[in-house]
């Protein structure tokens, strides 16, 4: 792997997993030395990363983590719905063999499991997360959505972190990606859309009353 390609992709997961927060000045000498890169692979990651929306430049310091806004949030998830419910359809009405039948079930044990997880972050849940979204993106069998909702995934796995802190909000979307997977198995495509939008809409509640809350924790410490 280039050192550019190591450089982006742990700069990418610093910044999804919050190690790297919103507002974070990415300086490149302090970056290189961090990363073991030379400044010329570096510049090209973080070109990567602002060309993902993830950084933004800084006043010529490098760059900045992009911050996670409200409203921001609300936007992606009107793209989000609108791709995923459609990615939704075409899996029910393309899907093949048993692998939806075997993510309903996973989900539903993922969900009595999750109070007991010992799993530092869920990674594990997330990892079954990311089986259904590819799951749902092979079965629909389009190239182009697919890569579109690669790029709202990119952002909103950010997101996801507010959720990892809850866990009824786990427990809710476990049950709520099983009821997903279950009507894309059945091959109902309108059912399958539908509880696409339903957990989206409850998703992005969750993050609203959470920025809420830390903004109002902010406010009066």
């Amino acid at each position: 792997m280039r050192a550019s390609d190591r450089a982006y992709a742990a700069l990418r997961e610093d910044i999804i997993s919050g190690a790297l927060p919103p507002g974070t000045v990415l300086a490149e000498v302090e970056q290189a030395e961090r990363l073991g890169v030379s400044r010329t692979p570096l510049r090209e990651a973080l070109s990567r990363l602002t060309a993902d929306g993830l950084t933004a430049a800084h006043g010529g310091r490098g760059v900045v983590v992009t911050p996670i806004s409200p409203a921001t949030v609300a936007s992606l998830f009107e793209l989000r719905e609108a791709l995923e419910c459609r990615a939704a359809e075409l899996a029910a009405e393309r899907r093949t063999g048993t692998e939806f039948a075997e993510l309903r079930a996973a989900f539903e044990d993922a969900g009595r499991q999750l109070p007991e997880d010992p799993d530092p972050g869920h990674v594990r849940y997330y990892e079954l997360v990311a089986r259904l979204d590819a799951a749902i993106d092979a079965a629909a069998g389009n190239a182009y959505l697919a890569q579109a909702l690669g790029n709202v995934r990119l952002h909103l796995a950010r997101v996801r972190r507010l959720a990892r802190d809850n866990p009824d909000r786990l427990r809710q979307t476990a049950a709520e990606h099983a009821t997903i997977a279950a009507a894309i198995d059945a091959g109902k495509p309108a059912v399958a859309a539908a509880a696409t939008a339903v957990h989206l809409h409850k998703s992005l509640e969750h993050f609203t009353a959470a920025a809420t809350a830390g903004t109002q924790q902010g406010e009066t410490a």
